[in-house]
C-alpha cells in the first residue's frame, strides 16, 4: 500500500498521532506560539505549551482548539502539517489518508472545517469518527454487537456522552465542560476565597494532586503559590482537597447531567444492558480521584475507568483505520 495511514486526536489540550502497526508515534499539546509582529509560527507543541503565560508582547501562545472544535483555521492547518512533517518528512511522495476524531456535537460547518484543514495540510483522503465510538473501540467495547454501552468521554474541552449499539450512536449528548472548565472552576475559587490569581497549569496540578470528584476520607492539602490580588506581590497559601471538591462540584453536576440526559433517551431494551455492562469513563477527566464513585452514586449506573483512559479516543481511531473495512458504518469520508 503506497499510501500511508495515519490517525490523529485532534484534542483541546492534546494532538496524539497513532499509526497502525506501530501505535503512538506522537502525544503533544495542541499549543501554538505566533509572533504576533509578522504572524509567523514561532514554536508548535511541547516548546510552545512552555511558553503559555511567559511569553513577551511580541509573542502569543494559544491553543487552536476550543472545546474539541476549531477556533483557528490557519493555526490548526499548521498544527497538522507540522504532525505530518514530524511523521512522514518534509518530502512525500505519497499524500496520506487520515482518521481525524471529533467531538459528537461537532456541526457540518465545524466538520467541514477539519477535513478542509486536514487537506490543506496535505492529506489525500480523510476519514471521521465520533469521539465516543473511537473511545470504545480503544476501550475494548465490541461497538458491533447488538447490545447497549455507556461510554462517557469527558476530554479537556468536551465532554462526550453516548449510548453505542450495533456500530453506531443511539443517543448521545455533549457538553462543553471538561478538564479545561474544572481547572478554571478551582483557580475562580483560590481568587474569591483566598484572593490570589494562579495560572491555568498550576490550577491543573492542584486538580491532578489533591482534586477528588468526592469528599476524600483524609483529606490532603498543598502549598499553592500565585500573585496577590491586593498588593499584586507574589504569595503563598495552603489549599485543601476538600475546599478543591467542592469548588468543582458545580462543574461535575453539568457532566452529571449530560449523563441523566443519555440515559433517559436510552430505548428500554439498552437500558437492560447498560446496567450489566456499566458505564465506561475516557478522557483525562477519567483521572479524576473517585469520578467512577461519584457516577455510580448518583446515577446507579456502576461506573469503571478504562485502560489508559486518556489513550482510549487514539487508539480506538488507529484500529478503526487499521480494519476499516469493519468499522465503514462508523466513519465519515470527504468522498
Amino acid at each position: 500500500m503506497f499510501s500511508k495511514r495515519i490517525a490523529i486526536d485532534l484534542g483541546t489540550a492534546n494532538t496524539r498521532v497513532y499509526i497502525p502497526k506501530k501505535g503512538l508515534v506522537a502525544n503533544e499539546p495542541s499549543v501554538v506560539a505566533i509572533s504576533v509582529e509578522d504572524n509567523r509560527i514561532v514554536a508548535i507543541g511541547s516548546d510552545a505549551k512552555e511558553m503559555l503565560g511567559r511569553t513577551p508582547d511580541i509573542i502569543a501562545a494559544s491553543k487552536p482548539l476550543r472545546n474539541g472544535v476549531i477556533a483557528n483555521y490557519r493555526i490548526t492547518e499548521a498544527l497538522l502539517k507540522y504532525f505530518l512533517n514530524k511523521i512522514t518528512g518534509h518530502i512525500r511522495l505519497f499524500r496520506p489518508e487520515l482518521m481525524i476524531t471529533v467531538p459528537t456535537g461537532v456541526t457540518s460547518t465545524e466538520r467541514r472545517a477539519v477535513i478542509d484543514a486536514s487537506i490543506a495540510a496535505g492529506a489525500k483522503k480523510v476519514y471521521i469518527i465520533r469521539a465516543p465510538i473511537a473511545a470504545a473501540i480503544g476501550a475494548n467495547v465490541p461497538i458491533s454487537a447488538p447490545a447497549g454501552n455507556l461510554i462517557v468521554d469527558i476530554g479537556e474541552g468536551t465532554t462526550e456522552v453516548a449510548i453505542i449499539s450495533l456500530g453506531g450512536i443511539v443517543a448521545q449528548n455533549s457538553v462543553r465542560v471538561g478538564g479545561a472548565r474544572i481547572s478554571s472552576a478551582i483557580a475562580e475559587h483560590i481568587r474569591k476565597k483566598h484572593g490570589l490569581v494562579v495560572g491555568t497549569q498550576t490550577s491543573e496540578e492542584i486538580k491532578k494532586k489533591i482534586g477528588s470528584a468526592t469528599a476524600l476520607d483524609k483529606p490532603k492539602k498543598m502549598q499553592v503559590r500565585g500573585r496577590d490580588v491586593v498588593g499584586g506581590l507574589p504569595k503563598t497559601i495552603e489549599v485543601s482537597s476538600t475546599e478543591v471538591t467542592a469548588a468543582i462540584k458545580e462543574r461535575l453536576e453539568d457532566i452529571i447531567m449530560a449523563v441523566k440526559s443519555v440515559l433517559e433517551q436510552t430505548p428500554p431494551e439498552l437500558s437492560s444492558d447498560i446496567i450489566d455492562r456499566g458505564m465506561i469513563i475516557t478522557g483525562g477527566g477519567a483521572l479524576l480521584k473517585n469520578i467512577d464513585k461519584l457516577m455510580t452514586k448518583v446515577t446507579g449506573v456502576p461506573a469503571y475507568i478504562a485502560e489508559e483512559p486518556m489513550l482510549c479516543v487514539i487508539k480506538g481511531a488507529g484500529t478503526a483505520l487499521e480494519h476499516l473495512d469493519e468499522y465503514v458504518r462508523s466513519v465519515v469520508t470527504n468522498k
